[in-house]
This record gives C-alpha cells, structure tokens and sequence, in this order.
C-alpha cells in the first residue's frame, strides 16, 4: 500500500509550508490542520494515508491527539517536535507513533523518513492480508480468495454452504459453536432449523472424512459442533 494523502498538523505556517513543497515534490497530495480540532476534522472527511504531528499546538497537543487517533484508527503518524529528550521520544511512540522526528531534521531528512515508514507499512499489510487470505491446520488449508480448500495439497470440492461452515469452524478452532451462532454466521436468519445445520455438516463431514492428518469436527451434544485436533497415538 502506498501513501497518497498525507496530513500535516501544526500550528507553525512555514512549516506546513516548507513541508508541503517537499510532500509535494514526491507526488503525494498534502492536507493541513493547525490544531487538533481541524485534523479531526479532516480525518472524518478524507481519507488520509499518514499524518506528520506537532506536539507544542495550542488547546489539544500531539500527544493527546495521538492519544484519540489511536482509539480509531491505525494510521502511521510520525511526531515532528522541537522537544529532544529521551522522555518525550519515548512517550511519543509509547503512544502510538510511528516515528518521533526532531524539528531541526531536514526536509529531505522528513520526508525520508516518510518514505520509510511507508515501506514499513506496505510490508505489514501485505503480511496481515496474506495472514487473513489462507488459513492453515495441520494438511488442511483454506483460502480465502479462491474459495478452495486442500488437504495434503488435494483439493476438496465443497459447496458454497460447505466452505462457509469450514471457514467458521477453523477461525474457531478449540470454540464450541453453538447452533444459533452457526445459523446467524452462514444464513443470517432465524429461519434455518437445526436440522439443516446437521445436514449440512454431516455432509462436510463425509467429504473430509477420507483424512486422519486434519482436525475432527466434534458434536458437542445439544448445544453444536467444536472444531479441534486429533489425538495422536
């Protein structure tokens, strides 16, 4: 993922200014707040890829900023600040920040820096979204994208209904899924009978059935099903 929309927050104009002619010159469009109250604002209104935060603004400063940021959102942000100690550092990226960068750094320096908090993130979001695609136990591995399961690297033909339930019991491996949880996941009505969540899991289970190396899916008597592993030996 790369950064397209950047917002800087401080309430010095000629270091939005200077910021901007820099941000700008790499091609990346750039937003600007002078306090916490606008980048809020803003935020609510655009979507914006990393912000470059002050922490000496009036009303609201940086770090409280950060602070409300974080309850929402994971956005990199990247504290430029005049403070250089340790402490203030420390509690900059103990809130959240991505980076704490001191006011006397360069342009060039910044907007490096930047650049590499974007590589960082690109790496961490394509690692995350690869993490959600497949899931794996064992010799079974379910993807997401495809809507394919293999066991053993042998695909398993299985009906849309089939997969869904699948995919639920294995993002709750060891969970006890009760019937109503497994009817509001894969029919999302109050409608579909119990019986047809038997049915229907029977069948899945018969098609897995041909593999000992994968996980049993357990009937947990009148409440629902548990996926778990099996017991070698």
């Amino acid at each position: 993922m790369s950064f397209t929309n950047i917002l800087i927050v401080d309430d010095h104009i000629e270091i939005i200014q200077l910021m901007t002619d820099f941000l700008e010159m790499e091609n990346y469009k750039v937003y600007s707040a002078k306090n916490a109250e606008e980048a809020q604002s803003l935020l609510r209104q655009v979507k914006i890829d990393c912000i470059i935060l002050d922490i000496m603004m009036p009303g609201i400063d940086g770090f409280a900023l950060c602070k409300r940021i974080r309850k929402e959102s994971e956005v990199p942000i990247l504290f430029l600040s005049a403070y250089q100690s340790d402490a203030d550092k420390i509690r900059g990226l103990t809130l959240g920040a991505d980076d704490y960068i001191v006011k006397t750094a360069s342009p060039s320096e910044i907007v490096a820096r930047v650049k590499a908090v974007e590589r960082r993130f690109a790496i961490h979001t394509r690692k995350a979204r690869e993490a959600r695609r497949v899931l794996s136990i064992d010799q079974l591995e379910l993807n997401e994208d495809t809507r394919s399961v293999k066991v053993a690297q042998k695909e398993v033909d299985l009906t849309t209904i089939e997969f869904d339930l699948l995919h639920f019991f294995m993002e709750n491996e060891g969970i006890v899924l009760t019937y109503e949880q497994i009817i509001e996941r894969i029919w999302n009505d109050d409608v579909t009978s119990f019986h047809s969540v038997r049915v229907h899991v029977a069948n899945l289970r018969e098609k897995l059935a041909p593999f000992s190396s994968i996980p049993e899916i357990k009937t947990v008597r009148a409440v629902g099903y548990q996926l778990h592993k099996r017991v070698k030996g």
